[in-house]
């Protein structure tokens, strides 16, 4: 039993979890004796790191998945360390059981990077709409790997939206500052542009050395080469937010 939140109250509450090496799967169910699972995760198409100071609890755990194509997030906890670090181990356990039937051939340190991970990055930032003259928005984001998704707050259950950010051959760049003519009125003044092969992508951060921070992230993963399993998941000549549903490789911004 683990203590969930809530995805609409944001309630905890206790929730039965089960992790199935067999299946492949982490399931929860919403009462002890439910027959049928509320969700069903797939460990492939999951992550799972620590969020004490998020979640408020020191024992927080993250952990982010796909459901048809839509970042899902759930947070956990337990009131034992040692439990939510078990909990943590077996769903890694579970993923590299998971990798070496997939690849068969692959060694533990090849797989190892494929197992659960910390984001790149987290924090407020502002934003404006697909047309730039929209008013900057303060929004929650989270860098993980090669995508940018950004909540209204920090323990929203779904991404607000989400870019895909490839490598900088394919048109993909980020520098410092806003277009020229950019009407803003906000206090905050550290701009960031992101561009892609269809678009740009307008950011404000606090300080200066925030900026620097997303600046630095954002071109160290510009910086590193797409993967097969990238190219086949995404195509690197589009790039939209997506308005609470993917599809890739084409989806729709929203402000």
């Amino acid at each position: 039993m683990l203590m969930k939140r809530g995805r609409d109250n944001g309630q905890f509450l206790n929730r039965r979890f089960v992790l199935s090496l067999r299946d492949g799967t982490l399931k929860y169910y919403t009462k002890l004796d439910a027959k049928e699972p509320k969700a069903v995760i797939k460990v492939d198409t999951m992550n799972a790191c620590f969020q004490p100071d998020k979640i408020g609890n020191p024992n927080g755990l993250q952990i982010t998945y796909l459901r048809d194509n839509i970042t899902r997030n759930i947070f956990i906890y337990h009131d034992s360390s040692r439990e939510i670090v078990v909990w943590f181990n077996c769903i890694r356990a579970a993923q590299l059981h998971y990798l070496k039937v997939a690849f068969p051939g692959a060694t533990d340190a090849e797989l190892k990077p494929k197992l659960t991970r910390s984001f790149l990055k987290e924090g407020y930032m502002e934003k404006t709409g697909p047309r730039q003259t929209e008013g900057f928005k303060r929004r929650w984001f989270t860098l993980d790997h090669r995508r940018l998704m950004y909540f209204k707050d920090p323990l929203d259950a779904f991404a607000r939206g989400e870019v895909f950010l490839g490598h900088r051959d394919h048109g993909y760049r980020v520098t410092i500052g806003l277009p020229a003519g950019t009407h803003y009125n906000g206090t905050w003044q550290y701009g960031i542009t992101i561009e892609t092969p269809e678009r740009s992508f307008l950011f404000i951060c606090e300080t200066d050395t925030e900026q620097k921070d997303w600046l630095s992230h954002f071109n160290a993963v510009m910086n590193t080469p797409m993967s097969p399993q990238e190219f086949l998941k995404h195509s690197p000549l589009t790039c939209h937010w997506s308005a609470r549903k993917i599809a890739p490789p084409q989806a729709h911004m929203i402000g």
